[in-house]
């Protein structure tokens, strides 16, 4: 009996190709890595959150209408900066995590 050779169904061969992650809610497709637009996306959020909690770490101390209520309440209870300095700080460590793990190589499967 000579041999025959089944080609894969091009169904079955696209779906080899994907990796599902969280029970299906994440599909990666073999080989392809981080968009562009992802990566830079990664870069600009997490810049404005480390913005945000360093220009904010006190409150909104000098609005019009609350500044003054913010200080009293700072006054009030003591607001430590050395907290939010280290608040910031794992906030940087967290965003290079995420940059690094982002622009690095594509992994083989």
């Amino acid at each position: 009996m000579a041999e025959t050779t089944v080609a894969k169904e091009p169904e079955k061969e696209l779906k080899s190709e994907l990796q599902q992650y969280a029970d299906g809610w994440i599909s990666e497709r073999k080989g392809t890595g981080v968009p562009g637009f992802l990566k830079l996306a990664y870069i600009v959020i997490m810049a404005g959150v480390i913005g945000y909690l360093f220009v904010y770490m006190n409150g909104e101390v000098n609005h019009s209408d609350r500044g003054a209520l913010v200080r009293q309440f700072n006054q009030a209870t003591q607001s430590s900066p050395v907290f939010m300095y280290a608040v910031i700080a794992m906030a940087v460590v967290y965003a290079l995590i995420v940059i690094f793990f982002g622009f690095k190589a594509v992994h083989k499967d």
